[in-house]
């Protein structure tokens, strides 16, 4: 990148300084406390105590018009007690008629709408929101860093009534302070904050204005007064649950374990402790998630494991405190972080060697024995996470003929992460730490050569924000060290995130004798929010580092720097209600200071008048890849043009049509991708939605690896022409019955197949001409045996074969659903019925047709799982 570049980007950064937003001025609501009768929670607003209260109330309109009045008013009132909070709210309406009520399951944040944030903290950088729609749907979500992250996994016990009449609708919540963590002091001041969403406008209104363009949230908000003398309760909050299920799966004729059907008992008990008025510990033992959604099927042709999230629930609630991504926005590199909960309870790693005439069963999954989360903030800004899991040593049982005996394939294992951090100045200066560790108790030699003995992260990060939060900085730094058997560390070292075995990697050495790796990375930017917006920042991470053991990272050994301005249009202008637009721009390196990708885009999009939403962008990129020849040489690639785009109609509507896609070609043809998605999505009724989203995909790829053979001494590196075609379609159904009372339906058809031709080996991999780095095979050089469903490949003609390579053309077809139905009987208490199944089948003919693969797949045998849990919430 130039140095003029540089300096015009400085520039602008200066330039902005001049630009930032005044502070609104600071509301302040006074809550009255309720003696001795506290009001009935019924959505009325009817009981007398509530004309003790004062209404706040004023207001602005946030979208679309920033800064503007809203159509509708807006007001209300807040009480406690010693041991609640209520919060009675009336929402005018002067069409009570188009009031949208929609019944949704939890957290569906659906039609008509208010919100309550309490910074309770009153650090300025979380809160604690409560929302509830006309329905009396309620939704709840922690919020932290300062408005960044809203987790909807966290699930409180609270009340909440609505009631409709000819002024509008109006709410009372009731939410006990054992659910919120405040100091321990006798005058209470917290943050607060009200929205209102109006559905048919697609408006939101405040109570305390933040324009679009501020940066932050919690740390805008207004104050809540009047609160004294009240404690934190006792919190013990304990869960236990019963489970059964029963399994039918196609039986293996010559696998005595395979049995065909199985039933199973379990139970287990999840609780919630506080540990002090502000540190809250939730233990897990026996967990079962067996209500979780299954992941979408995939076809993954890559060197690199596919990222899934965590759908979890005791790893997702709370877990922004454990977050360490490794790097910031939403590239390739996004998803790499140093704890990946998915690590926990994973398949097991270890496959045993069997002879041919051996049968095995092993585990889908490693069981957790238990798990353990303390976390919480201080009234001195002191951020706290600890979580430990242990996960069960698992066995195979393996037979010959009757004889039997037994591999372990996942070890004993104990999982740590400690996380700490320190806010200062008002939250705009934070300071932290993080730990993890991995120790496995490997009790046999295989286990030795295939997984690390015990695994190391940890960092230091540091964050401030200055001139009015409108500028800010970010550093994280981070650590690895692996250790275990030689065998193991040489897997390391030779694996896809690092291949230090690559011929022309001379900055890098593999040694077989290693018994252990570290590394280290990090990424430091330093940005302004506003209307203009901006970033530059570069990232690093070593060839030794690893972070796969706990978190998740796609690959080392590289260095990478960054720019992004955005500019952002929050009122109506023209055609549109909002608008965005950004520019990006980045290289990278790896550690022998090649040049490996660099590339840029220009997006953006927005929201027109008729609620009709659109984002498109298009952008370039050349590489040279290190990954693609499995440990082979680098391979450069012809720069690659990427177009895409998105379109949706108007979702207040009761139907709603999209479109997504993407295209992706190489300078000359050689290859490209093409993907189309449509979304519609029906709601028949306020309780019932219906989603179908069908999807195709077309990859031509010229260079698709495929394998690495010996021929004389020396590597040849395999490649074909790849011709591959998918076709999905993911299905949901949505009905909620009450707020309490739901069923949800998620399936996925899921048909791909690919065809490989013009075989090739690699010549010259960095050669500037396309052709001259590889050389296509003749048909004298390949025999295709259909019989053995093998390629035999005479590379130097002498009329003999030369290695062989099994066919690699695919077909690969696969259904996967979940019905779950949920009952929720009491606040906290919960009833689950599930079906899950599974069908799968594949062949090599490579030929794509979706309705004959549709067909094939309902003619498989199907996996069905039928599950019932129930739970039972106590308060002690």
């Amino acid at each position: 990148m130039s140095s003029k570049f540089l300096t015009l980007v400085f520039a602008v950064f200066i330039f902005s300084l001049a630009m930032a937003n005044p502070d609104a001025t600071q509301k302040k609501a006074i809550a009255v406390r309720v003696n001795p009768h506290p009001p009935m929670i019924d959505g009325k607003l009817s009981d007398n105590i509530w004309q003790k209260a004062k209404w706040h109330g004023d207001f602005t309109q946030r979208e679309p018009e920033d800064g503007a009045a809203p159509t509708e008013k807006t007001q209300f009132k807040i009480l406690y007690d010693d041991e609640h909070l209520y919060i009675g709210i009336r929402a005018f309406d002067s069409q009570p008629e188009t009031i949208t009520s929609r019944v949704t399951r939890r957290d569906g944040f659906n039609g008509d709408w208010v919100e309550v944030n309490i910074d309770s903290y009153f650090d300025h950088r979380t809160a604690f929101s409560f929302t509830v729609n006309a329905a009396g749907v309620k939704g709840d979500e922690f919020i932290s860093n300062d408005g960044d992250n809203w987790d909807t996994n966290w699930n409180p016990i609270w009340h909440v009534g609505v009631n409709h009449d000819a002024e509008g609708w109006t709410a009372e919540m009731k939410i006990p302070f054992s659910q919120l963590r405040f100091a321990n002091k006798g005058k209470q001041i917290w943050g607060l904050e009200l929205t209102r969403r109006l559905f048919r406008k697609d408006e939101r209104s405040v109570w305390q204005y933040i324009p679009n363009s501020a940066p932050g949230w919690v740390s805008n908000f207004g104050e809540l007064h009047g609160i004294q003398n009240i404690k934190q309760s006792r919190r013990i909050e304990i869960l236990p649950y019963g489970v059964s299920d029963f399994r039918s799966q196609p039986k293996e004729s010559d696998n005595p374990f395979s049995k065909g059907r199985e039933t199973n008992l379990s139970g287990g008990l999840d609780a919630k402790i506080g540990v002090t008025s502000d540190l809250t510990m939730d233990v897990t033992i026996n967990p079962d998630f067996g209500q979780v959604e299954a992941d979408p099927s995939e076809v993954n042709l890559s060197a690199f494991e596919t990222f899934f999230p965590e759908k979890r629930t005791f790893f997702i609630e709370g877990n922004n405190i454990f977050e360490y991504r490794v790097m910031t926005g939403d590239g390739g590199f996004s998803n790499d972080r140093l704890f990946y909960s998915r690590r926990i309870g994973r398949q097991p790693q270890y496959e045993p060697e069997l002879d041919d005439s051996e049968s095995t069963l092993s585990p889908n999954n490693t069981s957790i024995l238990t798990a353990m989360k303390l976390s919480g903030k201080t009234r001195s800004g002191l951020s706290i996470g600890v979580l430990n899991a242990i996960t069960e040593k698992e066995i195979a049982p393996i037979d010959l003929n009757g004889a039997r005996r037994q591999e372990t394939v996942e070890p004993l294992t104990n999982y740590f992460i400690g996380r700490v951090q320190k806010d200062f100045n008002k939250g705009n200066t934070s300071v932290g730490g993080i730990f993890t560790s991995v120790n496995r108790d490997l009790d046999h030699d295989a286990l030795k050569a295939n997984l690390s003995k015990a695994a190391y992260t940890g960092g230091f990060d540091l964050s401030h924000r200055w001139h009015e939060k409108k500028y800010h900085m970010n550093l994280k730094t981070t650590f690895s060290n692996v250790t275990g058997d030689s065998r193991a560390i040489a897997d390391i070292q030779q694996s896809s995130q690092r291949y230090y075995q690559r011929p022309d990697a001379d900055y890098v050495t593999f040694d077989s004798t290693r018994t252990s790796l570290s590394g280290h990375g990090g990424y430091f930017n330093i940005g302004m929010s506003g209307k203009l917006r901006g970033s530059l920042g570069a990232m690093w991470r070593s060839p030794g580092f690893e972070l796969n053991d706990m978190g998740f990272l796609r690959q080392a050994d590289r260095l990478m720097q960054w720019t992004w301005l955005g500019y952002n249009i929050d009122k109506p202008v023209g055609i549109f209600r909002k608008l965005r637009m950004n520019f990006n721009q980045w290289q990278g390196w790896n550690f022998g200071q090649e040049s490996v990708f660099s590339g840029g885009n220009i997006n953006g999009g927005g929201q027109l008048k008729n609620y009709w939403n659109f984002w498109n962008g298009i952008g370039r990129e050349g590489s040279l890849s290190t990954s693609e020849l499995r440990g082979g040489p680098a391979l450069k690639f012809p720069a690659r043009w990427n177009y895409w785009f998105n379109v949706s109609t108007d979702d207040r509507k009761t139907y709603r049509l999209g479109m997504n896609g993407s295209n992706s070609w190489q300078n000359g043809g050689h290859s490209r991708r093409h993907n189309l998605s449509f979304r519609l999505e029906l709601r028949p009724k306020n309780s019932i939605q219906i989603q179908l989203n069908p999807f195709v995909n077309f990859n031509k790829n010229d260079l698709q690896y495929i394998d690495t053979v010996d021929f004389n001494g020396g590597d040849e590196y395999l490649l074909g022409r790849l011709d591959q075609k998918t076709v999905g379609i993911t299905m949901r159904v949505d009905y909620a019955i009450t707020p309490n009372l739901t069923i949800q339906y998620y399936g996925q058809p899921f048909v791909s197949a690919g065809k490989y031709l013009d075989f090739k080996r690699i010549t010259n991999p960095r050669s500037a001409s396309y052709s001259d780095r590889f050389e296509t095979f003749t048909d004298a050089q390949l025999e295709f045996n259909n019989a053995d469903e093998v390629i035999n490949f005479d590379q130097d003609l002498d009329g003999n074969s030369d290695y062989e390579l099994d066919f690699p053309d695919f077909s690969f077809r696969e259904f996967r659903s979940n019905l779950v139905v949920r009952w929720e009987y009491q606040p906290g208490s919960t009833v689950f019925f599930v079906w899950t199944q599974d069908r799968s089948g594949d062949d090599s003919d490579g030929n794509f047709s979706f309705k004959r693969g549709v067909e094939q797949l309902f003619e498989e045998e199907s996996t069905n799982i039928f599950l019932v849990k129930v739970s039972k919430w106590f308060s002690l």
